[in-house]
């Protein structure tokens, strides 16, 4: 069976990238592979074997298309409010947080941030199937 190990987007500016990864989601650097024209950083926590791959083209100046076909990573936290708040406070700009219902049952509750590049995360409260 296929286990998934990691999800990758393109970067510009891999200090600010990674230093907002480790602000947000506690994402450490695992691993950083340079090559001539392009740097993997993988980042990593302590919660799961799941990693980010970072990809730096390197000469790349001009910001990333995310096109229409990009839709988001997911996170899941144990108390989506007061991450909420964590993040404000450190000048992150969370989107507003929404429950999600349907048909009277609270199926989530949640908001998005968008990493320096414009990546959208979406941060899950753990419940239900968003353990």
């Amino acid at each position: 069976m296929a286990k998934m190990i990691h999800s990758m987007v393109r970067v510009l500016d891999e200090k600010r990238s990674v230093e907002f990864y480790r602000q947000a989601f506690s994402l450490a650097v695992v691993d950083r592979l340079d090559f001539e024209t392009f740097t993997l950083i993988y980042l990593s926590n302590l919660d799961t074997p799941f990693e980010l791959e970072l990809t730096v083209n390197k000469g790349r100046t001009e910001p990333y298309s995310l096109g229409d076909g990009y839709g988001h990573l997911a996170v899941s936290v144990a108390d989506a409010d007061a991450e909420h708040l964590r993040l404000t406070s450190l000048g992150l700009h969370p989107g507003r947080l929404v429950d999600l219902d349907q048909d009277g049952r609270k199926m989530a509750r949640f908001f998005f941030i968008s990493d320096p590049d414009g990546y959208k995360i979406e941060v899950l409260q753990r419940a239900g199937r968003y353990l």
